[in-house]
């Protein structure tokens, strides 16, 4: 099976470094010296990872044969894909690879369907999942502990806590409406009970 692990950036320097933007939990495994990596345009690679280093907190690589700053730049929005095993588990129970979420169904803690992952969206401070919801939206759930409560690979789907107008902005302007509503009401009372 192939999974992305990075997204080739900018050249960094005139020896052919580049920066990636890294999507995968294991970038040691993934993106270490000697791995070898398919690459999407296919024409592209495949490329083999010669040293890496990071700097500035960004991960730069070098792949062999690629010596220059035009060799590095003419790689810019390559995606790397690296072969895994199916049946291989992130060694950390609570973390997933991306094809084990993909498709699942997303429902809340009391049993609301709320849609299916189509993606995962990997950003430098947390992963999102891109729910499809039955009517054809979309809504982004952050994969947090505090939301996510629950990833369950035998039933197929994912639990979520989620706080008030995360899936449904409708209800926090309900709820909005019928304090206010409540609010006039007592207005109401009180000042009939006045006269």
């Amino acid at each position: 099976m192939q999974l992305v692990v990075a997204r080739v950036g900018r050249a960094h320097g005139i020896k052919g470094e580049v920066t990636v933007e890294v999507r995968t939990d294991e970038p040691e495994l993934r993106l270490g010296p000697g791995a070898v990596l398919l690459t999407d345009p296919a024409s592209a690679g495949p490329l083999t990872i010669e040293t890496g280093r990071v700097h500035s907190g960004r991960l730069l690589l070098r792949f062999a044969g690629v010596r220059d700053r035009n060799g590095a730049e003419a790689l810019r929005n390559t995606l790397l894909i690296a072969e895994v095993d199916p049946d291989e588990q992130p060694e950390d129970p609570d973390e997933y690879y991306d094809h084990q979420l993909m498709d699942l169904d997303v429902v809340t803690k009391d049993g609301m369907e709320v849609g299916r992952i189509t993606e995962i969206s990997h950003l430098p401070s947390q992963d999102l999942f891109v729910v499809e919801r039955p009517d054809g939206t979309e809504v982004l759930i952050p994969f947090v502990e505090e939301i996510v409560t629950e990833i369950d690979l035998d039933e197929q789907r994912a639990v979520i806590d989620p706080p008030p107008g995360l899936i449904d902005d409708r209800a926090e302007i309900d709820s909005s409406m019928d304090t206010e509503n409540a609010s006039s009401k007592d207005d109401e009372d009180s000042s009939g009970a006045d006269a």
